[in-house]
């Protein structure tokens, strides 16, 4: 490809990632494989350059723009280079007319940069969370130590925090490498594998993944736990949690129950764990306004509406969740979000319902103090941001 269709092709992607960001379609890394999965034509360096362009572009608009020319002629205007391809040629875009629209720069939004700000969150944060992510992975303690897997992945460094994370370069593939094929690393966050360590699981217990997805925060909990006591991993969606079975059974993770949960009758559907769990892990559905790094395009998708409904779902969850945990235990509370409304607020208004709950120390002691959790933000931390509390049952 051309450098010039190189940025059509950008732009023809862009176009629709901004269809699919106004009306609930697929995310951009799903369309950016289809679209080159019919262009064959376009060889490893075209498919590099050309997602680096869409992300730039994407990264750099604030608010959803009105077309994918509009982002990359707002890229073209700081990069002479790109602007150079706009030069009408076959396979390239038209040239850039002086009165053409451009995407609006910005870090999100303005009424969720207003919420961010009220949040705690100042300009520095509020930058960082469109860069670009690093790439973390977790080692499986029920197979391997983090020294061996470093002497094994050239490259490889600790992380900073969690005690079995490794950063890689990012590009490095993990899931051809052999290490991930026999289940030694699992690719995690390290704000997530910390967050997920809040549960301080102990071998015996009986413990209960509330929204577990395709099993990340699971497979870590069971490597914890040391494959002993019971792990109940439960999700509404099928399809996200179907992909945890070959992940344990890669794991050597023995000691997962999955349970499909039908909406409205999750508490039905968990009777038999009624006030049994030792701990209930809630990873609550969220705006994901602490993952923009990986996912920038949701700044476009999240709406105040589509918030509120997601605020609401977070308080089922935890009333389910509650439900759940024996006189004693513990629920430990995790939204990989830096706004209020999602998380401290939360958890605010839960303790205030439910007397004789009481908040603990998050143990590791990880994060910024935020009401009665801690918060994890990228510009601070370096990691995904997250939200988690530790919430104890009346005896």
């Amino acid at each position: 490809m051309t450098p010039a269709a190189r940025t059509q092709a950008a732009i023809e992607l862009l176009d629709e990632i901004v269809a699919a960001a106004a009306s609930g379609g697929a995310a951009a890394d799903t369309l950016i494989a289809r679209y080159f999965s019919t262009r064959r034509y376009a060889g490893s360096k075209d498919r590099r350059a050309v997602r680096e362009f869409v992300y730039a572009a994407i990264r750099q608009a604030g608010a959803l723009p009105v077309n994918g020319r509009a982002a990359m002629l707002a890229v073209a205007d700081h990069d002479p280079a790109i602007a150079a391809t706009f030069d009408g040629s076959a396979h390239g875009p038209a040239p850039i007319a002086a009165d053409e629209p451009r995407a609006e720069g910005g870090v999100a939004p303005a009424w969720l940069v207003e919420a961010l700000t009220a949040s705690g969150l100042d300009d520095r944060q509020l930058a960082a969370l469109i860069d670009r992510a690093p790439l973390d992975i977790r080692i499986n303690s029920l197979m391997t130590t983090r020294a061996a897997v470093l002497e094994q992945w050239a490259d490889a460094t600790p992380t900073p925090h969690a005690p079995t994370g490794i950063r890689l370069p990012n590009g490095t593939p993990v899931e051809p490498s052999d290490l991930y094929r026999a289940g030694l690393v699992e690719v995690q966050d390290e704000g997530s594998q910390m967050v997920g360590a809040a549960m301080s699981a102990q071998p015996g217990e009986w413990l209960v993944d509330l929204c577990a997805g395709a099993g990340g925060k699971t497979l870590q909990l069971a490597a914890a736990m040391g494959n002993q006591g019971a792990l109940l991993a439960c999700d509404i969606d099928r399809a996200r949690l179907q992909r945890l079975a070959p992940r344990a059974e890669r794991a050597g993770a023995t000691i997962i129950e999955s349970r499909l949960l039908n909406p409205g009758r999750e508490a039905e559907m968990l009777a038999d764990w009624a006030g049994k769990a030792d701990g209930v892990l809630i990873d609550a559905p969220c705006s994901g306004t602490g993952t923009w790094r990986r996912n920038p395009e949701a700044r476009w998708r999240l709406t105040p509406e589509r918030l509120a409904r997601l605020e609401a779902a977070q308080m089922q969850v935890l009333e389910i969740g509650a439900g759940l945990v024996k006189a004693g235990g513990r629920l430990v509370y995790i939204v990989c979000s830096l706004l209020d409304a999602e998380g401290s607020d939360q958890v605010a208004r839960f303790l205030a319902s439910h007397p004789g709950w009481s908040p603990e120390p998050v143990e590791p002691g990880i994060g910024t103090p935020r009401g009665f959790g801690q918060r994890l933000d990228p510009a601070t931390h370096g990691t995904d941001g997250f939200f988690v509390a530790c919430l104890r049952a009346p005896c």
